[in-house]
């Protein structure tokens, strides 16, 4: 593969693990929230105004900010009543042609993100509540999630183009290995022909045998 994809792999790779950990972290933020809410209520007499929406608001950065990690770690749903069954290559291969579509879905949702977040800074749009809080953060922070997700589907397209053609390009994620292994208990060996994953990750650029 060339020297460039390569880069670029490990690059947005590296990016993906280092905003999915950050926004891990959202959840506490969320937690807090939540519970200082109905304790400012009950103990303070104060209720809080924007409690309940800015949980909204951080479940949405949350959600989508790990959008890229979850795809870099292969955790968002998928139909695999047939793909499961299927080799390591083969799998690879129908994934090149599904990323298309993924690809092109997120351009769109790019496209409709942009305009809204546009609208919202021109018009100075607040959401329609007590607190009333402005909606351009929380668009802002949606369309980076989506930008970063974009930027992973084409990273995890040159992966499965690498890996249809024998090739790993992936570096060793400690996430995504303990998911493996989870995984691999509890659905047992893989089917005949594939390749097992060795107990140390292979190096970048490795031939990976059919």
């Amino acid at each position: 593969m060339p020297g460039f994809i390569m880069t670029y792999v490990r690059v947005v790779d590296r990016i993906s693990v280092l905003t999915g950990r950050a926004a891990l972290y959202l959840l506490f933020v969320i937690m807090g929230v939540l519970i200082f809410a109905p304790l400012s209520r009950i103990f303070m007499e104060k209720p809080i105004l924007w409690g309940v929406e800015m949980a909204q608001f951080t479940m949405a950065a949350y959600f989508t900010l790990g959008g890229a990690f979850a795809l870099l770690m292969n955790s968002h749903v998928r139909m695999d009543i047939l793909y499961s069954r299927w080799t390591k290559r083969r799998k690879a291969g129908m994934d090149v042609f599904t990323f298309l579509f993924l690809i092109a879905y997120l351009g769109l949702l790019m496209y409709g993100c942009v305009s809204s977040t546009a609208y919202s800074i021109r018009y100075h749009q607040h959401n329609n509540s007590a607190w009333g809080p402005p909606i351009a953060p929380v668009k802002i922070a949606i369309g980076s999630g989506i930008f970063l997700t974009i930027l992973q589907a084409f990273s995890e397209f040159f992966k499965d183009m690498a890996r249809a053609r024998g090739i790993e390009l992936e570096a060793p994620i400690p996430e995504k290995i303990l998911l493996e292994e989870s995984s691999e208990a509890k659905s047992g060996p893989e089917p005949a022909g594939s390749t097992a994953r060795p107990g140390l990750p292979a190096p970048v650029a490795s031939p990976v045998p059919a």
